[in-house]
């Protein structure tokens, strides 16, 4: 039988709309399930309508479920093998901090007008019964750079390996087809980052900055970003990282989302960026880039998204 993944896969858009959403406590139990029922089905149609109505217009919207949402919401046992609420990550200087979500949904979409009316609609359900506690709206900044100036994403896989490394196979036969959604909201100090040379920029990132070509490993310093946030060819996972922010506020920053077929890689990614690798060596873009928020969800297929919409 074939298992239909949601869009885990999607390449990032010009533009992204991000939310977060957690249930109100005193949300009556089989309100918050119809509301779940009613947002699984709308998910659905919305991929569908997107794809009748603009073929081209390369949107989507992914949802994905968080461990306390799970149990709450009284879905299947036993849970995937790897979901369960994130714990901070604490290193000397920095820290990977964990905060609730139970409702994730990543809205892709070339024309803003289609992402907004995907969030809006589904927002209109949402807040029957839950509060929406993040919403960023992510924006393609020239070729794929971060607001620091770099290009963002250059280790990816492609192909048949993005598939492969985003989405859960047999080992987790319940939940194949499935994906771990991993998100950080991170915020920069611009200000300071600008300070530095372009040279000592590109030491922190471990690429050149204008032809986004990496240092070899002699040049490439230890703590860079790159040495440190890329743990082998065998441990991918697939982002679709988007830049966001307020220019009068200066409150520019980076969504880090990635998909993954275990989270134990992005785990491990995170131990080397925040403790570091041997511990002390940690990444040294955290002294420009601080997170915000830190939260994983659980993807489930197309397949069982429709069963749990009743």
């Amino acid at each position: 039988m074939t298992i239909h993944t949601q869009n885990v896969t999607d390449y990032p858009n010009n533009n992204t709309w991000f939310l977060v959403w957690n249930f109100r406590e005193n949300a009556p139990a089989e309100k918050v399930t119809a509301v779940f029922q009613r947002v699984c089905a709308l998910v659905i149609n919305l991929n569908n309508s997107a794809l009748d109505r603009f073929p081209d217009a390369k949107a989507s919207c992914v949802l994905g479920i968080g461990y306390d949402a799970w149990l709450k919401l009284a879905l299947p046992k036993p849970l995937p093998r790897e979901l369960r609420n994130f714990e901070a990550i604490s290193g000397g200087k920095h820290t990977a901090v964990s905060t609730k979500g139970d409702l994730h949904f990543h809205i892709r979409a070339d024309e803003k007008s289609l992402a907004y009316d995907m969030a809006s609609a589904i927002s209109a359900h949402m807040k029957e019964v839950a509060e929406c506690a993040v919403e960023v709206q992510g924006f393609r900044y020239w070729d794929s750079r971060s607001i620091l100036g770099f290009v963002d994403g250059t280790e990816n896989p492609h192909g048949a390996d993005r598939e492969f490394f985003a989405v859960v196979g047999d080992e987790d036969a319940g939940y194949k087809g499935g994906s771990y959604l991993f998100v950080q909201k991170y915020l920069h100090q611009l200000d300071a980052w600008k300070s530095l040379s372009v040279e000592e920029q590109e030491k922190v990132i471990g690429r050149s900055k204008q032809d986004d070509i990496e240092m070899s490993d002699e040049v490439k310093p230890a703590n860079s970003h790159i040495a440190l946030a890329n743990i082998g060819d065998d441990f991918k996972v697939v982002r679709d990282n988007m830049p966001f922010g307020n220019v009068a506020t200066n409150e520019m920053g980076t969504y880090f989302i990635c998909y993954a077929s275990t989270f134990s890689t992005v785990e491990r990614m995170l131990k080397n960026m925040f403790i570091g690798n041997p511990p002390g060596n940690y990444d040294r873009i955290l002294d420009f880039s601080t997170a915000q928020t830190g939260t994983l969800f659980f993807v489930p297929s197309l397949d069982m998204l429709d069963g749990f919409g009743g």
